[in-house]
């Protein structure tokens, strides 16, 4: 063949493997989306925004991202799949150039009493094995140095066959680095008595003040018949016999009442009743008691560091592994930074890489030893992070859930420096977010809307930021809106005071909170905010605290159920037909019978994902048939619930279905920007923002005078805040004290005082820097949040 007549394309010509460089998606229709159909490039930063509730984290999450990790949980055997949670496939119809996906959410981290910082990331493993190598006196594996580990040791005949059967002592030794005490919970939990009971009255008098131990009920009787102790006597009167026979006899099977029952001391009762059972999924009243009833402390013997004498007692140079640990994970790296042992050279090279990345991802300020369930969402999510930092994967898809969440306007630089450097590692980029100082680093940008819940679900503009800018739509306008500064602050009616604060990082805090204002807490992440807020305002009855811990509820809970609506919903119906209130609970007796109310059928297809699917009888409406047939104000209970809150609204303020009860609470839903919200929408669907807003709205009714907010704006579109901003405003000028630790300039400019934290983090914060007007901060720019406040209006 001759030089001319060749059909190689030589060495550099495109590939067809090139050419997938788009995710390309298809008629979604996951929750609210309206067949929407996008394409999504590759390697790039696609930051996906518009208003709470407009779909974002139905595309995002549970379109784009679910159907990735579903197609790789299908790649492992029919057995491992066994173990794996089903997952089903999302409502779209085409779904290609899907890569793997690496989701890193606001799920708060488990919160496992033996969960901390260092055994959620490699710190802790790696930081074991070096003391296993350097630490003197040497007492053991890495194990040994583990507060999850206890120590064991056994030993009996053990038969061995060699030819014949011989019978061979053997010993079994483990050693472990946990505190025997505590069981490496580095905590000890003590009752308190004077909660159980009144030791003044007799058990006749009903001494006993735990629920569930009323005067004519079982467990009353349990104790009043046993014959161990005197129901007559008050308790402070009991013997030593008594008393131990009362609050500790071990358990014993008699008659009472001619029933078989086991009776036993009052204290291993409860703890197996109560005690012993997760927190929060037990009843209001149940949990109130817990509260009051259980103190906790610091272990006596490991003195609250969960290890064991013998890992306390090794060292290297002057520090043991519980020192490091307790470390402010900054000072640790610079520690770490300072060993050179060639012996264990690559072991320090990998160790001082995490700690960097976590300083790198401003987290220097948090310790190995802290409980992973004490993270804020934002700093679980940057925790997750901090694995993928230095890894090797390219060519990825990693989905952030508005990763600037908890990030003072200082950090979010830092953020976004690490965004970039993810998707420059050749890796596709998604992020759901609505700060514009991320938006504005985006390669590209969707924009969903352009309402939200049944008004959003569309595509409403897809291009670059600045097409974005000059797009017309919601987020468009908004995007360079900027809050003045507050001209005249309202006066205070009063003062919290606070004195010699010293929790977790505080200095000695002394401060003068002003009261019937709107007061702003800032400062930069972990400077401090929260302890002083959390930590000093004493949580008595005129104090409603409104945090980001997510609602536990299970895919029966909702909106009408979660605020008390259905109550008397319920009430009202069943008035208006004579029959009772049960009947209009889809979780009682009015559920339809074939799905138990729960209005899907879920169809567990073994070794393949499972499937829900709307069930025939009731078409996916809850109830029996039976119970549709009852109205109120020309509709069934099922098309009540299909309401959004602002139609309830108008169904319910007039004509035969008023009713003044559930009024009241839709207009307080209303009034915190959820008016788009179904009364049955599962909670499960909500997003991380709408939850906090629907516990906002579900505390408004409270008696309190102070409110404490933590970072209302968080899932808030910059439309939306302003929204949040005139309710601040209703509830200061309906007499309250509103305090809100928040990030936020716009929140900030709106402020009538300002309390800012700082001047860094950890132990380079725990100060106050500045207390003042907004207007006295823009102008003095004395510290890091007054600089960036001025940027943001303009000063």
């Amino acid at each position: 063949m001759s030089k001319d007549t060749r059909t190689d394309p030589g060495p550099f010509a495109p590939h067809g493997a090139d050419s997938h460089d788009l995710i390309r998606v298809l008629g979604a229709r996951e929750n609210n989306l309206k067949d929407v159909s996008i394409e999504i490039p590759k390697r790039r930063l696609t930051v996906f925004t518009g208003v709470s509730g407009s779909g974002k984290s139905s595309l995002v999450f549970d379109t784009i991202a679910a159907e990735s990790q579903r197609l790789i949980n299908e790649t492992y055997s029919s057995f491992v799949q066994g173990f794996m949670p089903t997952l089903a496939r999302p409502e779209v119809d085409v779904l290609e150039g899907l890569t793997t996906a690496i989701i890193v959410d606001q799920q708060r981290m488990g919160a496992d009493p033996r969960s901390t910082v260092g055994t959620a990331t490699d710190a802790n493993a790696m930081l074991r094995i070096l003391f296993s190598r350097l630490g003197e006196p040497h007492i053991g594996p890495p194990s040994a140095y583990a507060f999850n580990v206890p120590s064991v040791s056994a030993s009996g005949a053990i038969t061995v066959e060699r030819g014949a059967k011989t019978a061979v002592k053997a010993t079994f030794n483990r050693t472990g680095g946990m505190c025997v005490r505590c069981e490496g919970r580095g905590t000890v939990s003590d009752i308190d008595l004077t909660q159980l009971y009144d030791d003044s009255k007799s058990l006749n008098e009903g001494a006993i003040t735990i629920p569930g131990y009323g005067s004519d009920g079982w467990n009353m009787r349990l104790y009043k018949e046993s014959g161990f102790v005197d129901p007559d006597k008050p308790i402070r009167r009991y013997t030593k016999k008594e008393l131990h026979d009362f609050l500790h006899h071990e358990p014993t099977r008699m008659k009472i009442a001619g029933i078989n029952m086991t009776y036993e001391g009052l204290i291993p009762r409860i703890q197996k009743s109560m005690l012993s059972k997760d927190k929060e999924a037990m009843q209001a009243h149940i949990r109130a008691f817990v509260d009051r009833a259980v103190t906790f402390a610091a272990c006596p013997e490991c003195e609250g560091t969960r290890l064991g004498e013998g890992a306390r007692s090794s060292r290297i140079g002057r520090i043991s592994i519980a020192d490091a640990c307790a470390m402010q994970i900054s000072d640790l790296a610079e520690w770490v930074r300072g060993l050179d042992e060639p012996s264990v050279a690559p072991l320090l090279a990998a160790l001082r890489q995490t700690l960097d990345s976590f300083v790198e991802i401003g987290l220097g300020y948090l310790a190995l030893d802290r409980p992973a369930g004490t993270l804020s969402g934002g700093e679980a999510q940057r925790v997750k992070m901090i694995r993928h930092l230095g890894s090797s994967l390219t060519d990825v898809t990693y989905v952030f859930d508005e990763p600037t969440t908890g990030l003072h306007p200082h950090d979010i630089q830092r953020m976004n420096d690490l965004l970039l450097r993810l998707r420059d590692k050749g890796n596709t980029v998604l992020v759901v977010e609505h700060k514009p100082e991320t938006i504005v680093i985006a390669d590209h940008v969707v924009d969903l809307g352009p309402g939200a819940g049944t008004g959003g679900g569309s595509v409403c503009f897809e291009g670059t930021v600045e097409e974005l800018r000059n797009g017309g739509t919601v987020t468009g306008r908004h995007f360079d809106d900027r809050a003045k500064v507050k001209e005249t602050p309202r006066e205070p009616t009063g003062t919290l005071e606070i004195r010699g604060a010293s929790a977790n990082n505080l200095r000695d805090v002394d401060v003068d909170i002003p009261l019937g204002v709107l007061v702003v807490v800032t400062g930069v992440a972990g400077s401090g905010k929260s302890s002083l807020v959390h930590g000093s305002i004493p949580a008595d009855e005129g104090v409603v605290s409104v945090d980001q811990a997510p609602i536990r509820g299970s895919r029966r809970s909702n909106p009408a159920t979660y605020t008390g609506l259905l109550d008397p919903i319920r009430k009202a119906f069943a008035k208006a037909n004579d029959v009772k209130p049960a009947l209009f609970s889809a979780n009682s007796e009015g559920a339809c019978p074939a799905c138990n109310g729960a209005g899907v059928i879920y169809t567990d297809l073994a070794m393949m994902a499972g499937v829900a699917t709307t069930c025939e009888d009731c078409e996916g409406k809850r109830f029996d048939a039976s119970v549709l047939e009852y109205h109120l104000g020309g509709r069934d209970i099922s098309e009540v619930l299909a309401m959004s809150v602002d139609e309830a609204g108008e169904f319910f303020g007039a004509g035969e279905a008023y009713t003044p009860a559930a009024q009241r609470i839709l207009a307080r839903l209303a009034d915190v920007g959820l008016g788009y919200l179904t009364l049955g929408q599962p909670l499960t669907t909500l997003s991380g923002g709408e939850r906090q807003r629907l516990k906002l709205a579900t505390h408004m009714a409270d008696k309190g005078g102070v409110y404490v907010l933590d970072e209302p704006t968080t899932g808030l579109h910059l439309a939306d805040v302003e929204q949040l901003l005139g309710l601040l405003d209703r509830l200061v000028d309906s007499g309250k004290s509103v305090i809100v630790v928040e990030h936020h300039q716009a929140v900030m400019a709106h402020a009538d005082w300002i309390i800012d934290l700082g001047p860094g983090a950890g132990h380079d914060g725990g100060r106050l820097v500045f207390e003042g007007t907004p207007a006295d901060l823009v102008a003095a720019r004395s510290t890091l949040t007054g600089e960036h406040l001025a940027a943001y209006v303009g000063a």
